[in-house]
């Protein structure tokens, strides 16, 4: 199992953890059961809170209190230690959630009516980032992102450009931008995190099938692993670099927050984000031209997917003495009305059955690859958090030492290796 108590470095202030426990065990009034609510998206602490009334409104006896801190990873860590695991979680469903599903945290939710709505593609993507037994579902998904390429359809029109099916289609098109002065994507350098996009979404459909889990399968025998970073990402950091080649001039100098204004006010034809951007370009332009397709990595189409995170999963506390009322509150989260609703005010995917389809114009290009199931997880979730892949990933594209990438890559895989928790393992 994993050491939690590795994480007590990492733990909040006394007073935050304080104040945050003491939220948590808020005694029940009369006969009332309060359910802990662990919600790590600030952006989202309203629509929650509304979410919350309404469920209390048709449940009278549950009381919900919702908990958001500014450090969602080191606040859940610190809530395991003192044994407070909340009822009802959000979670990113990423490898950190994934280490905490591994360690057992989370209650198996696979016999839930809800479990049966989701899409098995999406609940495949956060089972692959780790759960207590291959038997179980340990969270749910409630809201999927897309990662593709953004463009302006106003500047593709004027150029006589179409939306590229193909990688050289992609290049074409850039280099059509590019003759013309206009900059083929607006990259954002000096937040290390952007270059993640394009690195995730080259590896979803270039890396070998497996190719974690041999990874882990070899454990810390780097000379006799059957693959590596170094041996099968060699396209995969080729084309990455060809991609960053493409970037507008002082590219190392701009943040997201600047490139989110720069594409929303038509500065660029491509950007490399997916939907999670879509809220932030509306809010820097409300007019801005966006339009999605996914990245077109080989020269076959029928290759093509999305690559697609659970942007929101729901999850249960394993030792919860309130099963059947959080479990009330995970289905009314999953509800088709609720799950419609909260789609649309975050530009997100919704990842059940029953949802409506994804209208959004910005999405559309995505929408197809979504609901078919031709999908593909982050690469990156698949890493221990530990590996500081973004800055790794930064410094390549502005060195451009491929060598030094890969072999780093590899270094800090198999540095760790011995430490990691196989798949299954308690």
């Amino acid at each position: 199992m994993i050491q939690l108590k590795q994480w007590r470095a990492r733990a909040l202030s006394a007073a935050l953890a304080a104040a945050l426990l003491t939220s948590c065990a808020a005694p029940p009034a009369g006969n009332e059961v309060t359910l802990s609510f662990f919600q790590f998206k600030p952006e989202a602490v309203q629509e929650f809170a509304g979410l919350i009334a309404e469920f209390e409104a048709v449940n009278p006896g549950i009381r919900v209190l919702q908990n958001n801190v500014p450090d969602p990873d080191t606040a859940i860590r610190t809530l395991l230690v003192k044994n407070k695991t909340p009822d009802v979680l959000t979670l990113n469903g990423n490898a950190s959630f994934g280490l905490l599903a591994k360690a057992c945290v989370f209650a198996d939710l696979s016999q839930e009516p809800a479990a049966q709505e989701v899409l098995p593609a999406v609940q495949d993507i956060l089972n692959a980032n780790g759960r207590c037994r291959d038997s179980e579902i340990n969270g749910l998904p409630m809201a999927n992102n897309a990662s593709g390429i953004l463009y302006n359809p106003e500047i593709f029109a004027k150029y006589g450009v179409s939306v590229p099916q193909t990688w050289e289609e992609l290049i074409a098109a850039a280099e059509t931008f590019k003759a013309n002065g206009v900059a083929p994507f607006y990259m954002t350098l000096k937040d290390a995190w952007t270059t993640s996009p394009a690195l995730v979404n080259l590896a979803a459909q270039l890396q070998p099938e497996g190719f974690f889990d041999r990874l882990r399968a070899a454990g810390t025998d780097r000379n006799n692993s059957p693959v590596s970073f170094s041996k099968d990402y060699q396209e995969v950091a080729d084309k990455l670099l060809q991609l960053f080649t493409y970037a507008q001039p002082g590219a190392a100098g701009v943040d997201y927050a600047s490139g989110n204004k720069a594409f929303a006010d038509g500065k660029s034809a491509m950007y490399l984000n997916g939907s999670f951007a879509v809220p932030a370009i509306r809010a820097a332009n409300p007019d801005a031209k966006i339009a999605s397709f996914p990245y077109p990595v080989t020269d076959n189409p029928a290759n093509t997917t999305v690559v697609s995170g659970v942007d929101v999963t729901l999850a249960m506390g394993r030792e919860t003495p309130h099963r059947a009322e959080a479990q009330k509150f995970i289905d009314f989260l999953l509800s088709k009305e609720v799950i419609d609703r909260y789609a649309k005010n975050q530009s997100a995917f919704a990842p059940t059955r029953s949802a409506a389809p994804q209208q959004d114009p910005a999405l559309q290009g995505m929408a197809s690859y979504f609901t078919s199931g031709k999908l593909d997880g982050y690469m990156d979730h698949q890493l221990p958090p530990s590996i500081p892949l973004v800055n790794i990933t930064q410094q390549f594209v502005l060195d451009g030492d491929k060598a030094r990438f890969l072999n780093t890559l590899d270094n800090e895989w198999f540095k760790i290796a011995a430490r990691m928790p196989k798949r299954g393992d308690r």
